[in-house]
């Protein structure tokens, strides 16, 4: 389905094979690798596709739009289709449109979104061009099985996690299936990038909970609606050790041991 649809976008499009190559910046036998089906693009390659279309990566892989007389039409017969469904898709499922980037081997990186671009990144994390911009790095201890990204988080709300400190991501795709009290990063229109324990509220009211590990900070629910990624944290990256939660009779305990050496190093 996908060769097919290669061929004939480029031909609506007037692009010869070196052109759609130029524009999708992989090599020209690739493009015709991938329209005679003796290869598979890579995810990357898809969601350029897609975007060059003006089509949904969905459709890109499950229409087939060789058969469609107008092909304009049935892009406009699928958003008319998708607008009076019913059911809601995007707290569960729905296919989303992820921007990565790969090294030469294509292993995909991990994008670190340092404070200073986390304005930027509400307007260019679905664009491959931004993505290239950022920082990048790989943890092998992360394994293969998902997509990854690096956030430098701000404030105290997470405490013992200090500002400053980097948190990196898995790509959470199904919404519904966050437990609560999940540590994860949110990426919302309203509240920006924010580092918080997640409490799924989607059934009930397609709503999340964002809780705070500091006591001073009180909860807050946000729409889904508003929300335009998940990222589950799995590891974080800090200059910044942890401050040990001494107890009251820790402490004692410790002032009670310096007095005494005090008291020794007075009477040698």
């Amino acid at each position: 389905m996908i060769n097919t649809n290669l061929k004939f976008w480029r031909r609506e499009l007037g692009l010869t094979q070196a052109q759609m190559a130029e524009k999708l910046g992989i090599k020209r036998s690739l493009v015709g690798a991938y329209e005679e089906g003796r290869a598979e693009p890579k995810l990357l390659t898809l969601v350029n596709m897609a975007r060059l279309f003006g089509i949904t990566l969905d459709a890109l892989v499950t229409t087939d739009f060789s058969k469609k007389r107008n092909a304009k039409a049935a892009i406009l017969q699928m958003q008319a289709q998708k607008s009076t469904d019913p059911t809601p898709t995007r707290p569960g499922g729905a296919l989303r449109v992820l921007a990565l980037t790969v090294d030469k081997e294509e292993n995909e990186n991990i994008e670190l979104v340092p404070q200073k671009a986390a304005a930027g990144y509400l307007n260019g994390y679905a664009d491959p061009e931004y993505l290239e911009e950022l920082p990048k790095f790989r943890l092998p201890m992360l394994g293969t099985g998902g997509t990854y990204r690096a956030f430098e988080i701000a404030g105290d709300s997470m405490l013992p996690i200090a500002s400053g400190t980097v948190i990196v991501g898995r790509y959470v795709d199904d919404w519904l299936t966050l437990k609560d009290g999940t540590p994860c990063i949110v990426v919302s229109s309203k509240e920006g990038i924010v580092f918080k324990r997640v409490f799924n509220r989607l059934k009930d009211g397609a709503m999340l909970a964002l809780h705070s590990d500091n006591p001073v900070y009180s909860p807050y629910e946000i729409s889904v609606e508003d929300v335009v990624e998940i990222w589950e944290a799995k590891a974080y990256i800090s200059s910044t050790f942890p401050i040990a939660d001494l107890s009251l009779t820790r402490l004692a305990s410790i002032v009670l041991d310096l007095q005494q050496q005090v008291s020794t190093l007075k009477k040698a």
